[in-house]
């Protein structure tokens, strides 16, 4: 039987180390509490010999002495420069500033596209258009037929794109599980939204570095480029809306400062409290962390959902939402609903 020497010489430090520590205490402990003194030179040699040891083994596992070795084979060759720290500040901050500047031309561009194609184009009620659905591209029936807003649509692995299979040609469209397909009023955003197909293409073929690009309807439809297929979950549902995202409601909306008022009295239980809880959600994806709010309950009297926090607003970040959310299901209906006067006074006294 081998037994590796390392692991050996390990232990065998170790066993060393409890004996010296048990000759210290049986030294310190002795008969009548009398002290007897370990000679320096005693002391010294065991020092020696423990960092002779720790040296040893940092040594192999360190790789120093390898290190040591390569830098030596190249120590001819490497220069030691001296650098200019305020130039390559001004280098980096100059860098950073034309890439952040290459990125809003883009953004511009596609502005000033959607915002051109948005205004030639005449609403159409019976509008009928056929477009890459991102859901349904390259799905066929049992026929063998493509879909409905399927079609074939070419997808090749892309390295830029973490090896995903994209088409850097078009893009598609998502539209939330929810919401009809054909709808109207996604018919004609997605109608007037193809121009931007040729500047999604054309401001990658500018700036490389780019990676997606997407415009986000208020109709609820989603276009994103280079296309790309999107699979639902198990249930066949596809729970991604454009409008809840963070980047759209920040876009959309301002910083702002919400109070929610809750109705905990008798009348509320069963379906209502059910109705109420899940409204006060929704009302709380909204929110952003640019946002504060707090819950109010009433039912004969007003309390704070989260009695540590009365008359203060909280920041709308996703611990908290949650948190609220917990103490709201808590909440016991019971009694009648006080005065709404008094709410409002008390929810204006903080805003």
């Amino acid at each position: 039987m081998q037994v590796d020497r390392s692991c050996a010489r390990s232990g065998a430090l170790l066993t060393w180390m409890l004996l010296l520590l048990s000759t210290l205490s049986t030294g310190a402990g002795g008969q009548g509490g009398t002290h007897q003194s370990i000679p320096p030179s005693v002391v010294k040699l065991w020092a020696s010999a423990f960092g002779g040891e720790m040296k040893s083994i940092s040594a192999k596992y360190s790789g120093s002495q390898l290190l040591q070795k390569k830098y030596k084979e190249f120590e001819r060759a490497v220069q030691v420069e001296e650098i200019d720290g305020l130039h390559l500040v001004k280098k980096l901050a100059k860098n950073m500033e034309e890439m952040f500047h290459k990125k809003a031309q883009a953004m511009k561009r596609l502005v000033e596209a959607a915002e051109e194609a948005h205004l030639q184009h005449e609403e159409d009620p019976d509008l009928q258009y056929e477009y890459f659905n991102a859901v349904l591209i390259n799905e066929v029936n049992e026929e063998g037929d493509n879909v409905e807003l399927g079609g074939e649509f070419i997808l090749q692995p892309n390295d830029h794109f973490n090896n995903l299979s994209v088409n850097l040609s078009l893009s598609v469209v998502q539209v939330p599980t929810n919401m009809y397909n054909k709808d109207s009023a996604i018919v004609n955003g997605v109608y007037w939204s193809e121009a931007l197909n040729k500047v999604f293409v054309d401001n990658f073929e500018r700036d490389p570095s780019l990676i997606w690009q997407y415009f986000g309807s208020a109709k609820g439809f989603f276009r994103q480029y280079p296309g790309i297929k999107w699979k639902p979950d198990e249930h066949g549902v596809i729970a991604f809306d454009c409008r809840n995202r963070k980047w759209y409601i920040q876009a959309a909306t301002s910083p702002k400062d919400v109070v929610i008022l809750v109705d905990v009295s008798g009348s509320m239980k069963g379906l209502r409290l059910t109705i109420a809880r899940q409204t006060v959600s929704s009302i709380l994806d909204t929110l952003g962390d640019d946002d504060f709010f707090n819950i109010i309950a009433y039912n004969e009297e007003l309390h704070y959902v989260e009695p540590c926090l009365n008359g203060t607003l909280v920041q709308a970040d996703v611990t908290n939402k949650d948190h609220f959310r917990e103490h709201l299901d808590k909440q016991e209906m019971n009694s009648w609903a006080c005065c709404e006067m008094l709410l409002l006074t008390e929810a204006f006294n903080f805003l």
